[in-house]
């Protein structure tokens, strides 16, 4: 089977048919993109996908519409809006196109679903809004910045809503991609981490080849004895503390109160080490010249905190 077309609607667009056509226009360079209300390409077909539009959802038929009644529900009663439906028939697909290795394909895919795909599915059937993320943040979600790529509403000419549509694809795919490929990079890291956590033992620092995500590798070994992660950074090195969880900035110790907001000669004889060249003011972050310098900073920060 060759899909030729890739077929939703005309006219005004939304969040959902324009990420769904950045998957399908990954997976199906070659086919057409197709926006119309005519009966004649939103009828089922061997060699088109037809999404958010035609009153229909069956995968087998490759129509993934979701104005209909009843409309189609995840296993937990959300609704689905056309991406939903697209990403979990399609997703892995685009998945492995995207390079994500075959080991990570279910945990990204459930991870993009639920932390991208839901809220989309959510604002499009109006199961939420968008000013429930907060009146400062209303205008900021993604579905409604993507909908002001859409014309004017007094723009005259007969193809401005296609001409729109086309020219924001390539940014909605530029977010869809960065999504993917962030969650690809964190299951890499937490690989590397894991390693470097059994290679460091009972040490209460952590040191790691470069920076990285490593909380998520540190919770999931269960490594509860480690206070701080040191790795190079560029030209430097760096030391830093371990948050205790993705909503708070509090950390399982912080950098020692004497060594706050100072730089170089100043940092140098707060702790008494040669090469010690800054420590933030919140005390979450400290650079040195060297692996050895750092190294002597970390160990120090752990004899405070202990």
């Amino acid at each position: 089977m060759t899909i030729t077309h890739l077929v939703t609607h005309s006219g005004g667009f939304h969040a959902d048919e324009l990420l769904s056509s950045a998957i399908l226009t990954r997976l199906f360079p070659d086919a057409e993109l197709i926006r119309s209300r005519d009966k004649g390409w939103i009828t089922p077909a061997s060699d088109r996908i037809i999404y958010d539009v035609g009153g229909q959802f069956d995968a087998s038929a490759q129509i993934f519409d979701h104005h209909q009644r009843p409309n189609p529900l995840r296993d937990d009663g959300q609704p689905y809006s056309s991406f939903g439906l697209i990403w979990a028939q399609y997703g892995r697909d685009y998945l492995t196109a995207m390079g994500v290795p075959a080991r990570d394909i279910d945990l990204i895919h459930a991870s993009f679903d639920r932390g991208f795909v839901l809220p989309v599915d959510l604002l499009d059937n109006g199961a939420v809004n968008a000013s429930e993320a907060g009146p400062i943040f209303a205008a900021m979600t993604l579905p409604v910045l993507l909908e002001t790529l859409k014309p004017a509403f007094d723009d005259p000419t007969d193809d401005a809503d296609d001409r729109a549509f086309m020219a924001a694809l390539p940014v909605a795919r530029a977010f869809v991609e960065a999504q993917v490929n962030r969650r690809a990079a964190k299951h890499r890291a937490e690989a590397m981490v894991l390693a470097a956590i059994e290679a460091a033992g009972e040490n209460r620092v952590l040191e790691l080849p470069m920076g990285m995500p490593f909380r998520a590798g540190v919770e999931k070994a269960g490594a509860d004895h480690l206070l701080f992660v040191v790795h190079p950074r560029g030209t430097d090195w760096a030391l830093t503390t371990i948050r205790i969880g993705d909503d708070t900035f509090d950390n399982r110790a912080d950098l020692p109160a004497a060594w706050a907001g100072l730089t170089d000669a100043a940092l140098e004889q707060a702790c008494g080490i040669k090469g010690a060249k800054f420590c933030h003011n919140g005390r979450f972050i400290a650079v040195a010249d060297s692996r050895d310098a750092i190294l002597q900073m970390a160990q120090l920060a752990v004899s405070e905190a202990e």
